[in-house]
């Protein structure tokens, strides 16, 4: 059995509260943005963004063309209201009823903050998770009061059995939501089928509008296939769909209103990612555009923009300008962090359980499943 009582917020992120003091220059960024969801050359004129259009492969002209199926709920049976285990509850009365699980290292983009153009070395696929032992962790942490699962990589758009995975989850009784991230490069093809088999909402990362910027940024190109899933995801109607904004100065800061105007004719949230240093991303201070510089660039244009309620969990602030459809988030993970708040935990493909991105230290349940 799995026990949380020792468990403490990650302290790494803790000691950036003086940021401000460090990186003080207010990087001011052009209120003029591309076109929404229309890949550009880097060279093209930059246009203001037509709030009624949607000019992918197949026109959109307002999100009520969109015809959004209904879902029915996540598991089998109406899940009952449930606390969350002793045994998911840490000494900060951090009650985790979030569980990512990574089911492979593997990805098919080589993103600048992310990850060394050469890739990473792999585990050997023996040291993997199995389809049988993620099913069986993820019930077992079900079990003890997790309501919601999110399936990251590396890229899990790249495994093969992606769907039967969301299928097998969608048949738990008591979790509510079934969630991906994805880069969306080879999601577009699986999205209906994960619809249908219980997936409620998808994270997709995506830094840029143009495509020139794209392959700088992920050193691969596929602007094109991205937003295909984009405007996929929308046409099913998934419950939740964000957009993952890594903005880093002189790369795409620029592009913060363009991003921001989406929101204004879809029901998706922009979420706007403070750039964080990880392992060989070569992390600079410099490039680092904060919070405050980006919304009060963004209040420039709308200066109605209103924060709304936050929710437990929440690791991102959330805004929405009034009249509009879509929302805009922000994590600070670097000048204001959420760790007191956090209620999420972590399991890699390899099967170690992290409590924090950062975290160092790990516990190994691998196989834990068949041991339950």
């Amino acid at each position: 059995m799995v026990m949380f009582t020792k468990l403490k917020p990650q302290r790494t992120l803790s000691s950036c509260s003086n940021l401000k003091q460090v990186f003080p220059i207010r990087r001011k960024f052009s209120t003029i943005g591309t076109p929404l969801l229309n890949p550009t050359s880097s060279t093209q004129h930059h246009e203001r963004i037509s709030s009624s259009s949607f000019p992918l492969e197949t026109e959109l002209p307002s999100v009520d063309s969109l015809n959004y199926k209904p879902f029915p709920s996540t598991s089998s049976k109406p899940s009952e209201p449930k606390s969350v285990s002793h045994y998911l509850t840490d000494t900060f009365n951090r009650q985790h009823d979030y569980l990512r699980i990574s089911i492979t290292e593997r990805c098919n983009l080589r993103c600048l903050y992310c990850m060394p153009e050469e890739g990473i070395e792999l585990s050997p696929s023996t040291h993997l998770l199995t389809t049988e032992e993620i099913i069986r962790i993820a019930k077992l942490f079900v079990s003890q009061g997790v309501r919601k699962i999110r399936l990251t990589g590396g890229e899990p758009s790249v495994r093969r059995d992606l769907v039967d995975i969301v299928s097998s989850l969608h048949r738990i009784p008591g979790l509510d939501e079934i969630c991906i991230t994805s880069n969306g490069l080879a999601l577009h093809r699986k999205l209906p089928k994960l619809a249908m088999n219980g997936l409620t909402a998808l994270n997709l990362s995506l830094d840029t509008l143009v495509d020139g910027k794209f392959q700088m940024i992920t050193r691969r190109n596929g602007l094109s296939a991205v937003l295909k899933s984009l405007e996929t995801a929308l046409k099913l109607g998934l419950p939740k769909v964000k957009l993952n904004v890594v903005v880093m100065s002189g790369v795409n800061e620029e592009e913060v209103l363009s991003f921001v105007q989406m929101t204004e004719d879809y029901p998706l949230e922009v979420r706007f990612i403070e750039y964080m240093p990880f392992g060989g991303n070569k992390w600079s201070g410099d490039k680092m555009v904060t919070y405050e510089d980006m919304l009060s660039n963004i209040q420039v244009v709308y200066p109605d923009i209103a924060r709304l309620k936050h929710k437990p969990g929440d690791t991102a602030k959330v805004y929405q300008i009034p009249g509009f459809k879509g929302k805009i988030g922000f994590i600070t993970s670097m000048t204001e962090n959420f760790c007191s708040t956090c209620t999420r935990l972590r399991i890699t493909s390899d099967g170690n359980l992290k409590v924090c991105l950062f975290e160092r230290e790990t516990c190994w349940i691998g196989r834990v499943g068949k041991h339950a």
